[in-house]
């Protein structure tokens, strides 16, 4: 996690989820990661925004990845990403082996 976490483990694919609705966030996501774990890839970055043109609704595209992230089998871990890929508007994703 420690490695994870400070952007030390190589990003080998990545996906910009800005702009999409919910569903097809959820879909390009779901093919995104099951298409990176069937390339063998361990680390992957997912952007979602920081939600800035949400309003009071608050970040709705951050909340639905992690919220997927959690219950994805193939997610073994994910962190917010350091401020030079993103920041807390992206996350490190480590995927299962």
């Amino acid at each position: 996690m420690r490695r994870l976490r400070r952007g030390l483990i190589v990003q080998q694919a990545g996906i910009d989820l800005h702009g999409m609705t919910i569903q097809q966030a959820w879909d390009s996501l779901d093919d995104f990661i099951a298409e990176s774990r069937a390339r063998g890839l361990r680390c992957v970055r997912v952007v979602h925004g920081k939600g800035y043109r949400s309003g009071a609704r608050g970040p709705v595209l951050k909340s639905a990845v992690n919220s997927w992230l959690r219950h994805n089998h193939d997610v073994i871990a994910f962190v917010s990403a350091r401020s030079i890929d993103g920041g807390t508007g992206a996350v490190y994703v480590l995927l299962r082996a």
